[in-house]
């Protein structure tokens, strides 16, 4: 938490990493964990760990650890995973059938209620049970069923065209998919910008850099 009284964002991004080591405990059969415990499966430290979950008011006693069931819920809960936040998903290309069909979004706090095509000839074929429709039904859709969570799939040049209306009509949130960063424009929408391209740059980075590393230990040996 910072001087503000505002959780980080290191810390935010931990927590979904922590539901679900903690949902892996409880199919595992495990009652309760120490730190030092969860630190190690986590490879983070029992210091670090105490520090975030402090953030929230701290869940573990003293001499007994964590409770993995009860720390599962409460982290469940500060996530919003016991919500049903109405959510659409715009553009039913192979990415957004992708999306729509293997994300469990009702165990993540959201209910897939819509799905929207600008194409007429995607329109009306089903996706994860759900009809695709076709754009010129958003706005009547979102006034009607009050959607507030928006997944965009949709190509960088109509982004901000698309988030403006859909802010306009009451979405509070977005799952970013296109490579336009919304955060810029609305700062008062809840936006996580979803950079798949960027995600494999990290990982080539990393095998750089490994790989690398053995050359210089190479020529260090020789």
């Amino acid at each position: 938490m910072n001087k503000s009284g505002e959780v980080s964002a290191s810390v935010i991004k931990r927590l979904p990493r922590y539901y679900r080591f903690l949902g892996e405990l409880i199919r595992q059969k495990v009652e309760r964990i120490s730190s030092r415990e969860l630190a190690a499966l986590m490879k983070l430290t029992a210091s670090q760990i105490r520090q975030d979950l402090n953030c929230f008011g701290g869940f573990g006693q003293q001499g007994y650890g964590y409770n993995v069931m009860d720390l599962h819920e409460q982290i469940g809960k500060i996530l919003g995973v016991d919500r049903r936040f109405g959510t659409i998903l715009i553009g039913a290309g192979n990415l957004g059938r992708a999306i729509a069909s293997h994300i469990n979004f009702e165990a993540r706090g959201c209910e897939l209620i819509g799905i929207f095509d600008s194409d007429r000839e995607v329109a009306g074929k089903v996706v994860a049970q759900t009809t695709v429709r076709h754009t010129d039904e958003l706005e009547f859709f979102c006034r009607t069923f009050k959607p507030e969570v928006a997944v965009l799939c949709i190509p960088k040049a109509t982004t901000q065209a698309v988030a403006e209306l859909l802010v306009s009509m009451g979405i509070k949130a977005f799952w970013n998919f296109s490579h336009y960063d919304l955060s810029i424009d609305y700062e008062d929408i809840v936006v996580e910008n979803v950079h798949l391209g960027d995600s494999l740059l990290t990982l080539t980075y990393g095998v750089t850099h490994l790989l690398h590393g053995d050359d210089e230990e190479k020529k260090e040996d020789n």
